[in-house]
C-alpha cells in the first residue's frame, strides 16, 4: 500500500500535515457541534472524537511513509531485489 501511495506522489510530509489538520478540524468541529447543534455536549464529543481519531493513523502513515522514503534513497531496495532473485533461483548472484 505505501509504495502504492508513494507511486501516486504521497509524501510523508503530506500525511503528517493530514494528522496535524484532524487535530484541528477535531477542535473546530467539536466547537461547531457544541454552539450550532441544540443536540448537546454528548453530540459535540462524539463529533470531536470522531474526527480525532483519525490523526493517529495519519501520523503513523506519515512515519511509515518517511521509512519508504528513506529506502527508496538507499541501496535497500536493490539489496531485497538481489536477495529476491538468489531466493527464487531465477538468476545467478552477483558477487
Amino acid at each position: 500500500m505505501l509504495k502504492m501511495m508513494h507511486q501516486k506522489g504521497v509524501t510523508s510530509q503530506m500525511l503528517f500535515t493530514a494528522g496535524f489538520a484532524s487535530i484541528g478540524l477535531s477542535f473546530a468541529s467539536w466547537m461547531l457541534s457544541k454552539k450550532a447543534e441544540a443536540a448537546g455536549i454528548d453530540r459535540a464529543d462524539r463529533w470531536g472524537i470522531f474526527i480525532g481519531e483519525w490523526a493517529p493513523t495519519f501520523f503513523a502513515l506519515g512515519t511509515a511513509m518517511r521509512m519508504e522514503e528513506h529506502w527508496r534513497g538507499t541501496d535497500v531496495e536493490e539489496m531485497y531485489e538481489q536477495r529476491e532473485t538468489m531466493r527464487t533461483g531465477s538468476a545467478m548472484p552477483v558477487g
